[in-house]
């Protein structure tokens, strides 16, 4: 039964509706699509044409153009990889909001061919096969250098500029934003503040830093983003005058690995304007309490610790989107799930929750130039985005299309999708599968089958039936690579009160 939803080209799973409040979206139903699909390059091989899945979704409705952004690439940011997004099809039943035949139709590599960007020194014994692509290899890798950032690129947000259609990509490693003319050329480069970027106990800037994960030594940075927690989820205002960038998780020195409080920076993206290019705001985001979080887990039976999952590290933000000039759909997500790190998916999640949030740049304070503390902000005089937490948006974890019951671990990908003929808004959310690749200790990478029983097997990339180079013979029965899900929500009356569409008239 397993291999019999898992290799068709998209599997489409009608919803039995849960239980929800007559004022929050319904899940209507959802797509798994196979771990092995590629993407429209149609090149065999998990860092050459296998699809990425959806580390972030954005759809145009002037345009009518769904778009799902891969991030690095498999690997985690040691394999040679072009990065790219894929324009994909989605069937969309307009009077249920029902989903079906996804369809990658394009697919967009991010070039760098009028150097803007400094170009990569690969790393003894790295090699590079297209030097002025955008790199999912990390700084260390691409440029033998830590504290170059070059090319290496992390995607993990998008938008679609509604003043021009361009592709405006927000990446992690910098974090940086850059905007891209649709061919993938890179047009753009904004400006990063500097207390994001990680710097040392030297006070030498490491734009790109990433060496926590990749050569030991997380000690040495004491600011800026932490390791793999950049930004996150990009939102554009209606006008397109404006750019809400997440972090992950809080900076190093505001908490770290056990703060609360998630910075949300604010771009000007107005050409028009003399502070184009550059951040104009920063806001404070507390993350649910991780008390709350442990406590759901504990109560549905599961296991969890002060630290398990760690607040600042474990839980975090994974997409922002606009409802207007002030409101937005936030994302916040634990680790648990389904995924690479966990193929059996047997850890009881914790959130995946939709949340609403207004951004008052009357009531919010903007926290440029000042220090966050790692929790509360209570008596600090810094007035944080307001969220209402008591009844999340949607619960993403709440319904699932994977077979035995099983949860998806990484919710990554949020958009407000087409309006219904009922005067209702599809919102679609979408998982990052890593590729269903994984590595050891030593960076050696693996592909991971899986057959949603509790059971797993690991496999050299792209030779499914060696490990270490050794012939260990065919996937056992009823194992596939991870898929990637697509969850349909249908809005009610008042869900998106106040919504305002991407305004397509405006020119440079």
């Amino acid at each position: 039964m397993i291999r019999t939803i898992l290799a068709v080209t998209t599997a489409v799973v009608i919803a039995t509706h849960t239980a929800a409040t007559a004022a929050n979206p319904v899940f209507v139903n959802g797509l798994t699509i196979p771990g092995g699909k590629l993407d429209a390059t149609e090149q065999p091989g998990a860092n050459a044409g296998r699809l990425g899945m959806f580390s972030d979704i954005y759809y145009d409705p002037g345009r009518e153009e769904w778009w799902g952004l891969s991030d690095r690439g498999p690997g985690g940011g040691v394999l040679d990889y072009a990065t790219r997004v894929q324009r994909f099809r989605l069937k969309v039943d307009q009077k249920t909001g029902t989903i079906s035949r996804f369809r990658v139709v394009e697919t967009v590599q991010f070039r760098d061919p009028e150097g803007l960007l400094s170009a990569p020194t690969p790393a003894v014994g790295v090699t590079v096969t297209k030097p002025r692509a955008l790199n999912g290899l990390n700084p260390e890798q691409l440029n033998d250098n830590v504290s170059v950032l070059g090319r290496s690129f992390d995607p993990e947000g998008i938008v679609i500029n509604p003043r021009n259609a361009n592709l405006i990509i927000f990446d992690e490693y910098g974090p940086s934003i850059y905007e891209f003319r649709r061919n993938g050329r890179l047009k753009k480069v904004f400006e990063t503040p500097a207390n994001l970027i990680p710097t040392r106990t030297n006070s030498t800037l490491d734009p790109g830093d990433d060496t926590m994960d990749y050569v030991g030594n997380r000690d040495v940075v004491q600011n800026g983003r932490q390791d793999n927690r950049g930004f996150e989820g990009l939102a554009v205002t209606p006008d397109g005058k404006k750019l809400f960038a997440v972090l992950q998780d809080p900076l190093f020195d505001e908490g770290g690995r056990d703060g609360r409080n998630v910075r949300i920076v604010v771009f000007d993206n107005d050409p028009h304007s003399a502070s184009y290019g550059k951040s104009i705001a920063q806001y404070a985001y507390p993350l649910e309490l991780q008390a709350n979080v442990r406590q759901r887990i504990l109560d549905a039976g599961g296991e969890a610790s002060d630290t398990d999952p760690r607040q600042g590290r474990n839980i975090g933000l994974s997409a922002i989107v606009a409802i207007n000039e002030q409101e937005f759909l936030v994302l916040e997500r634990d680790n648990r799930g389904l995924g690479v790190d966990d193929p059996e998916g047997d850890g009881v999640i914790g959130t995946k929750r939709v949340y609403k949030a207004t951004i008052d740049p009357q009531v919010a304070t903007n926290i440029t130039g000042m220090a966050l503390p790692s929790g509360d902000l209570s008596g600090t005089g810094i007035t944080p985005v307001e969220k209402e937490e008591i009844d999340p948006f949607i619960d993403l974890a709440a319904d699932t299309v994977l077979p035995s019951d099983k949860k998806a671990e990484k919710w990554e990908g949020l958009a407000i999708g087409p309006r219904l003929k009922d005067g209702s808004y599809l919102i679609l959310a979408g998982t990052d599968n890593d590729y269903s690749v994984t590595q050891d200790a030593g960076n050696v990478q693996f592909d991971v089958y899986v057959d949603f029983e509790g059971n797993s097997v690991q496999r050299d990339i792209d030779r499914p039936t060696r490990l270490n180079g050794v012939e260990v013979g065919p996937i056992p029965e009823g194992h596939a690579l991870i898929p990637g899900v697509l969850h349909a929500y249908k809005t009610g009356p008042g869900d998106l009160a106040g919504y305002i569409a991407p305004d397509q008239d405006h020119d440079d």
